[in-house]
C-alpha cells in the first residue's frame, strides 16, 4: 500500500477506546501500519496570497527561460508589478524547488558511490519502451495554496506511467509512486532523475538494492544544474501547466487531483505527438508491448 492508503486505515475512534475494550492506541496503529504519527497531525500552513501570486509569475518566467537567476527574475517581476528583492526570490525558488540552469566551477568532488549516481543517457540510443524511465517532482498551483506532483514517464514513447500529488515532498511518497509504477508496468532498464534529496534518500535507493522492487534496474542522475538532461519529463510539466492548470486553476487539492487525472488521460490517450509520427503515447507504448 502507498503511504496515503496506509494513513487512511488509521481509526481515531478505535484509538479513543480503552485497551481492555478492544481499543488500539495511535502509537500501536502507526507501528503496525509502518507510518509516523507526525504525518497524521500535520496540517499545512496557509501560504501568503502575495507569495502565491509571485510564485505563479516566477514559474512562468522559469519555464520560459530556465537560465534566469534571482537577479534577472527580480527584475522581470518588476514588469509584473512585484517589487521584491533577490533574497525573497531566492527563498521562493527554494520553496518551488526550481533553480537557474548554468555551469558552475567544480570546487567540490562528490563521492559518487554515496551521494549520487552517474548520468547514463549521454549518447544512449533509446529505441524501445521500458528502456529508460524519467522521474521528477514539480510545484503545481491551486487557488489559495500549492502542492507537489511526482511523475514517471517512459522516454521512448512519452507515456506517463504513474503520478501522485502531495503537500510535502517526502522520500517515502516518491518511493511509493515508483513502486506502484513498477507493479503496473514491470521494471525498466534505467530510471533517470535529478540529484534531489528524495532520489538520493534511503527510502528511494532501497528499491534498487537486493530484494527491492527495482532490483537490477540502473540508476541514472542528471548533472548538477542540468535540467535539460531530463528534458522529456520537464516538457510534460510545461504542457501540464501551460495547456491545462494555468487556464483553469483548481480550487483545492481534490479539484487538482481530478484536473490532473483528466489531463493525464488526455495526454496519454488522445494527444498526438509529432515526435511519435502523430500517434498517442498510449498507442506507442502498448503497440511496443
Amino acid at each position: 500500500m502507498s503511504l496515503d492508503e496506509r494513513r487512511k486505515l488509521v481509526d481515531h475512534e478505535l484509538a479513543s477506546k480503552p485497551a481492555g475494550t478492544g481499543g488500539l492506541s495511535m502509537v500501536r496503529q502507526c507501528a503496525i501500519l509502518g507510518i509516523h504519527r507526525s504525518g497524521l497531525y500535520y496540517r499545512p500552513q496557509p501560504v501568503d496570497e502575495q507569495d502565491l501570486r509571485i510564485m505563479r509569475v516566477m514559474d512562468l518566467l522559469h519555464l520560459e527561460d530556465p537560465t534566469k537567476g534571482t537577479r534577472r527574475i527580480a527584475k522581470d517581476l518588476l514588469d509584473h508589478g512585484f517589487d521584491v528583492g533577490r533574497a525573497r526570490v531566492r527563498s521562493l525558488m527554494r520553496r518551488m524547488r526550481i533553480r537557474a540552469v548554468y555551469c558552475l566551477p567544480r570546487t567540490t568532488v562528490i563521492d559518487a558511490a554515496k551521494y549520487k549516481h552517474p548520468y547514463l543517457l549521454r549518447d544512449l540510443k533509446i529505441e524501445r519502451r521500458n528502456q529508460v524511465w524519467a522521474v521528477d517532482i514539480t510545484y503545481v498551483p491551486v487557488r489559495g495554496g500549492f502542492m507537489y506532483m511526482v511523475a514517471v514517464i517512459d522516454v521512448h514513447t512519452r507515456y506517463l506511467l504513474n503520478w501522485s500529488l502531495s503537500n510535502t515532498m517526502e522520500a517515502e511518497w516518491v518511493a511509493a509512486m515508483m513502486s506502484e509504477a513498477i507493479a503496473m508496468h514491470g521494471k525498466p532498464e534505467i530510471i533517470n532523475s535529478d540529484q534531489g534529496c528524495q532520489f538520493t534518500s534511503e527510502a528511494y535507493t532501497a528499491l534498487f538494492r537486493k530484494g527491492g522492487v527495482a532490483e537490477g534496474v540502473r540508476i541514472s542522475m542528471d548533472g548538477k544544474g542540468r535540467a535539460i538532461d531530463n528534458v522529456f519529463i520537464e516538457r510534460f510539466w510545461r504542457t501540464l501547466k501551460h495547456e491545462h492548470l494555468y487556464l483553469a486553476p483548481p480550487v483545492d487539492g481534490l479539484a487538482l487531483y481530478t484536473s490532473c487525472k483528466t489531463f493525464v488521460d488526455r495526454y496519454n490517450n488522445r494527444r498526438k505527438h509529432s515526435s511519435l509520427d502523430y500517434r498517442t503515447p498510449a498507442a506507442c507504448y502498448h503497440l511496443a508491448a
